[in-house]
């Protein structure tokens, strides 16, 4: 009874692929690096209702985040950097991004900052 499906919500992620160069409107590269992600894919999945004090030691004291994600399953692909639409879909800006990830022996926990991008 580690993770019921009643507590599940559907999110979707997008994992970090690589850096790309940046171009500019005329199509020249700027020297700079974008970073680049997979396509956005569902996921059920625990998301806590907001940031509490109990999981705060989980990350340390130096690690803001909003909310936390909880699942059983120790092969979730989900990493520090992948970004997340949560209570959102994938034709809207993602508005979280996974912060810290701690893995337990029988669990996985993020911890995840929202975000604002405009567009």
């Amino acid at each position: 009874m580690r993770e019921l499906e009643i507590n599940k919500q559907n999110i979707y992620y997008a994992l970090f692929t690589r850096y790309t160069d940046a171009v500019d409107s005329n199509g020249y590269k700027t020297g700079e690096k974008v970073k680049t992600y997979s396509d956005p894919t569902p996921l059920r999945i625990n998301v806590s209702p907001a940031r509490g004090n109990a999981n705060r030691e989980v990350f340390g004291i130096d690690c803001v985040y909003s909310k936390t994600m909880t699942t059983a399953d120790l092969n979730c692909p989900i990493q520090e950097d992948t970004i997340l639409w949560i209570g959102e879909t994938p034709d809207k800006p993602h508005n979280y991004v996974v912060a810290r990830k701690a893995e337990g022996l029988h669990d996985i926990v993020y911890a995840i900052r929202e975000v604002t991008i405009s567009g």
